[in-house]
């Protein structure tokens, strides 16, 4: 069984999905990511980032102890070679792969998330638009850019790392298929092959399911100054913030 320290968000949605097209059995830990569940001392044991997702194995490949891990990337590999699945076991063809999963990790994440943080989020936190200018055409403009990168090479390969579905492809859906929040709703407009690529692996059953996972977790019904509060702790993070329940994750794991 594995347990999965997660919350529905593109990130989440990578290893549920992952999850769904393995056949692995799992079980979903919820970190609300809003209420602070990140910076739990037990959270912090898994993930010392203070970010979800994270796993424990506790039937690791390999055997032994329960194995845990965090970050997306490694969490997928792993995966991966735990089932067999996705993810030549050598070969110029498993570069192939890990190399668009490190593209995802980043580029396409993390340019989304601060395109995402400049033109939906920081409008709700300073009402200057000309704070946000920069920030939002910067980002936009990188997301227009590394989406004619998915178009170049789904014009000439079905997946993005060739051939064959992959995880290339897994920890790339759940941010791609989001492009037209980001940018227009016209923006499909301009990437024809990445449009068919984000709608043939939205179709697959085991991708629909695991987006889908999380979604009837509970929602709090907030106050504007709880949501102002929320908003400071995933966006205005400093280590002073965090050291404490880092400190108390790393001695209690001593």
């Amino acid at each position: 069984m594995i347990d999965v320290h997660y919350w529905p968000t593109p990130n989440g949605w990578k290893v549920t999905i992952m999850l769904e097209e393995c056949g692995l059995d799992y079980r979903i830990r919820p970190v609300d990511i809003g209420g602070g569940d990140q910076f739990k001392p037990e959270f912090l044991r898994i993930s010392p980032n203070n970010r979800m997702p994270a796993i424990v194995d506790h039937q690791p490949l390999g055997g032994g102890g329960p194995v845990s891990l965090f970050e997306s990337g490694a969490i997928l590999e792993y995966l991966a070679d735990k089932s067999g699945q996705f993810l030549p076991k050598s070969g110029p063809e498993r570069y192939r792969v890990l190399q668009w999963v490190h593209w995802q990790m980043a580029n396409l994440g993390p340019m989304m998330g601060n395109a995402n943080h400049f033109k939906n989020y920081a409008k709700n936190i300073t009402g200057d638009p000309a704070q946000l200018e920069y920030g939002t055409k910067r980002f936009v403009g990188e997301v227009d850019r590394l989406s004619g990168v998915m178009d170049a090479q789904l014009s000439v390969n079905p997946f993005l790392a060739g051939g064959a579905y992959s995880i290339a492809d897994i920890i790339s859906w759940p941010w791609a298929m989001l492009m037209d929040r980001l940018i227009d709703e016209d923006v499909w407009e301009g990437f024809p092959n990445l449009k068919r690529w984000v709608d043939e692996v939205g179709a697959r059953p085991a991708v629909d399911k695991g987006f889908h996972v999380g979604r009837d977790l509970p929602k709090q019904d907030l106050t504007e100054e709880e949501k102002n509060a929320r908003r400071d702790l995933l966006f205005n993070q400093t280590n002073e913030k965090v050291r404490k329940a880092r400190e108390e994750a790393v001695r209690a794991a001593a």
